[in-house]
């Protein structure tokens, strides 16, 4: 498992890990639940890290709120969660990324890289949509 980390951004610690080596470097956001060490835990979620951090850079965080992140009242707009990918990047050293977000941070992937060209070289997300059938009387 990589070396967890943290970075302070609005009086938050954001924690983060960063695995593999790669030419590029990806920040995968992930969705409501989140813990960067205890993803290692999960063989479908760690299958991927590592595949992931065979390929590029990766960057895993929890947002603020979720895992080892600092909590706050709520989640946090999206301006702010984007500062929080920005400062992790930032104390990373990272200059340009490939954005992937999961559930509500798929959009936020997509806005910082719409927003922040320079920042976000792409950016993916992976949304998962709930539908039920109605029965019709």
């Amino acid at each position: 498992m990589p070396e967890t980390q943290f970075v302070a951004n609005d009086g938050l610690m954001i924690t983060y890990q960063v695995a593999g080596d790669g030419p590029s470097a990806l920040v995968l956001v992930p969705g409501f639940i989140s813990h960067v060490e205890l993803n290692w835990e999960y063989p479908f979620y760690s299958s991927l890290l590592e595949r992931l951090s065979q390929l590029t850079r990766l960057v895993v965080l929890d947002k603020r709120g979720t895992g080892l992140s600092d909590r706050s009242l709520g989640l946090g707009t999206l301006e702010e969660r984007m500062s929080d990918v920005r400062a992790v990047m930032d104390n990373i050293g990272i200059e340009h990324a490939v954005l992937m977000g999961t559930s509500e941070d798929g959009a936020m992937c997509a806005f910082t890289a719409t927003t922040s060209p320079s920042l976000a070289w792409r950016a993916s997300s992976g949304i998962a949509a709930h539908t039920r059938s109605r029965s019709r009387s």
